[in-house]
């Protein structure tokens, strides 16, 4: 292939993107009620879930946004939105659009991306909307830290990109060369580089948890650890390899009162195995709330089992 068809049929993949997705970005501008009206607090960019007017952006897009905004599309439209749900901690929100006949987007799974594969990302960077870049998923698995109140989690799985994204870009589409969203854009990291939310199992469910309940509900165990290996006799005797050592205990949190202490290495929770503490936030999801889950441990070289009852997370 000489290297003007190989550009030709690159542009042709990154086009057909743009045809096949554009009309599903939106591009946001946020407002606030204030007691002179609504002012403008905050722009990005919306990808259609829905014909019925439910958007998919990042939760820092639509912060302190109590006044909806408007909603732009590439046919010309401009129509009323409010806030359906929001979720810091995954820096995913659902917004409800007043319109009808929406051209909703195919969501992707993020866990088939490849490193050097071809993306495309589609938003509103310093407001020009319906923009277009390129390039590369440049590497997976990053990791990018979220805060709301008291509550702290790892986005986890976080795709890296050198497609270029500017303000503006945040809440847009990155999508495969097949046009599907695999990633929500949410961050500009540093000059060519790029990161985004992955749209997988984990973060459909919260957005479906948006969409229904307009929150999300995760458990909470109220522990700081990091990964340790098993002491080898533990080793042998329970077939793990690594745990999540114990490095803090909140007071009065469900952790302390189920008799977890400093030092302890958790390796298996309520049936699952735990090497990090990715894993153990991972597990932390609504159904566990209230509900006792046996926890496996290791504690001064022996092996224990206690049984904790995971709280809510408030944020």
């Amino acid at each position: 292939m000489s290297d003007a068809e190989a550009l030709d049929a690159y542009s042709r993949a990154v086009s057909g993107v743009a045809e096949r997705l554009a009309p599903s970005v939106a591009s946001l501008r946020v407002q606030r009620r204030t007691r002179r009206g609504r002012v403008q607090v905050g722009a990005g960019s919306g990808v259609v879930l829905t014909a019925d007017g439910f958007i998919l952006t990042s939760a820092h897009v639509v912060a302190g946004g109590n006044g909806g905004g408007t909603a732009r599309f590439t046919d010309g439209r401009e129509l009323r939105f409010t806030v359906e749900g929001s979720d810091p901690l995954s820096d995913l929100a659902v917004i409800r659009a007043d319109g009808s006949d929406l051209e909703a987007a195919e969501l992707g799974d993020a866990d088939e991306l490849r490193v050097g594969q071809l993306v495309v990302a589609i938003g509103n960077p310093n407001g020009f909307e319906g923009s277009v870049t390129a390039g590369v998923v440049s590497a997976l698995g990053r990791a990018l830290p979220a805060r709301a109140g008291r509550g702290v989690r790892v986005i986890d799985s976080v795709i890296q990109t050198d497609a270029a994204l500017n303000p503006g870009n945040s809440g847009g589409a990155l999508a495969d060369g097949g046009g599907r969203v695999v990633g929500v854009n949410t961050a500009v990291a540093g000059i060519g580089l790029g990161l985004a939310v992955p749209v997988s199992t984990t973060t459909r469910r919260i957005i479906g948890a948006l969409i229904t309940d307009g929150v999300v509900r995760r458990a909470y165990l109220g522990i700081a650890g990091g990964p340790r290996p098993l002491p080898p006799r533990a080793r042998a005797t329970t077939g793990a390899e690594r745990g999540v050592e114990v490095v803090e205990l909140v007071a009065g949190s469900p952790a302390e009162k189920a008799g977890l202490r400093v030092g302890d290495v958790i390796f298996e929770l309520d049936g699952e195995s735990v090497t990090s503490a990715t894993d153990l936030q991972r597990l932390m999801v609504a159904e566990l709330i209230g509900s006792e889950a046996k926890a496996r441990l290791v504690r001064e070289g022996s092996v224990l089992e206690l049984y904790v009852v995971p709280a809510e997370l408030e944020i």
